[in-house]
């Protein structure tokens, strides 16, 4: 009890010790020169680095910023030697082995490591977005995300790996990128012992094991792992297509998409399998690719136990076991339980026939119409010969 009131008293006491106050945006600061500092990010970046022309507002942030290029990190975590740049880094990182999370979200009482997390994970619950796009008026919650933001305006990319000579648009890309190179996984899930390059991937992880899904669609009920899955999924119901490749004009609704179908064009696929030596586009098909060496499935169904190899895997029986038809035709009013199948059903409105036969040129609108087209050029009819099957077993099963 008594410890339980001298926290109430200390929080009181933290919040009178912050009496300097941002006539902006209301956030307060113990020091006026915390409060000078802040201002500056309502204002312009004035400081730029030399190297990659990225802005700041601070000069000590540039001079901070400045050791990614140098590769300089003086401050060395004594549990698995990583480096940083920063001792406030250093001790940030430390939490991560001790699981020490001291903020806490007086909303949803979720922790964190420090404080700038808990302040922007509050912009959740109140929908504030401060930093806008000066080009679409785009709003972000982070003014990182507006940074990386325009850079899909601009096509910018400053850093560059020097193994596979890929380009990125920031440099927490790059780092992550060239673990792939490295082979370092630092964090293990406990339940199944899978590494992780990074800790946030780890926590995500784990909601696969505990089945935990805090972020919901305001539109339809559907939960999600991770806020950018509810960011990327809501372009579902606006229509919303941001990301536009500068090569056939196709657009996409988020900008990993984009990336690897930019990848199509210029034929390059950087990701390789050590068992075939196949290459993939992207990294997430390369992960799905392996796991036909191991016959890995490590995503069920929890209705009918049914075990894929990928998590969209999943969709297909969980929505057929539902009945939900949530994707609906504005010609006809037909309802589908999956989008693939409501675009294919559209090509009928529209009169399109993609797929032609090579041997007679007669067009259809769907693939499969046309591979049973062929089988009358080739003599081939195992759907008719299965049907006779069925028909068959089906009298001999009412006669017995």
């Amino acid at each position: 009890m008594f410890s339980t009131s001298s926290n109430v008293n200390s929080t009181t006491q933290r919040k009178k010790l912050k009496q300097y106050e941002c006539d902006v945006c209301n956030k307060r600061f113990y020091q006026s020169s915390h409060l000078s500092a802040h201002k500056q990010t309502h204002g312009d970046k004035s400081h730029e680095c030399d190297v990659c022309r990225k802005k700041f507002y601070h000069r000590w942030t540039l001079k901070t910023h400045k050791k990614i290029h140098t590769s300089e990190r003086p401050y060395e975590c004594d549990v698995c030697e990583k480096k940083f740049p920063q001792s406030s880094n250093l001790i940030r990182h430390k939490r991560i082995h001790t699981n020490e999370r001291p903020y806490e979200c007086d909303v949803c009482q979720k922790k964190f490591f420090d404080s700038g997390h808990l302040t922007k994970h509050k912009r959740i619950h109140t929908s504030e977005k401060p930093y806008r796009c000066d080009v679409c008026k785009k709003k972000f919650f982070e003014s990182g995300h507006l940074t990386r933001h325009k850079r899909t305006h601009t096509g910018e990319k400053p850093y560059e790996c020097d193994v596979c000579k890929k380009k990125f648009p920031q440099s927490s890309d790059l780092i992550r990128h060239k673990r792939i190179h490295s082979g370092e996984s630092l964090y293990q899930c406990d339940v199944c012992e899978k590494k992780f390059s990074r800790s946030s991937s780890l926590i995500r992880h784990k909601r696969t094991h505990s089945g935990e899904r805090p972020y919901e669609c305001n539109v339809c009920p559907k939960k999600f792992f991770e806020s950018s899955h509810v960011t990327k999924h809501k372009r579902i119901h606006t229509g919303e297509k941001p990301y536009g490749c500068d090569v056939c004009e196709r657009k996409f609704s988020d900008s990993s998409s984009l990336a690897s179908h930019k990848r199509r064009h210029t034929g390059k696929r950087l990701y390789k399998c050590d068992n075939c030596n196949k290459k993939f586009f992207t990294l997430s098909n390369l992960i799905s690719h392996r796991r036909t060496h191991s016959q890995e499935k490590p995503h069920e169904c929890d209705v009918c136990k049914k075990k894929f190899s990928v998590s969209s895997g999943l969709a297909r029986p969980k929505i057929t076991h539902s009945g939900e038809r949530p994707h609906k035709c504005d010609v006809c009013n037909k309802k589908f339980s999956l989008l693939t199948y409501l675009k294919q059903h559209k090509i009928v409105h529209s009169l399109v026939k993609p797929y032609e036969c090579d041997v007679c040129k007669k067009k259809f609108s769907r693939a499969i119409c046309l591979t049973k087209h062929k089988q009358t050029h080739s003599g081939e009819k195992p759907f008719r010969r299965n049907m006779r099957e069925e028909v068959f077993s089906a009298k001999l099963f009412r006669t017995t």
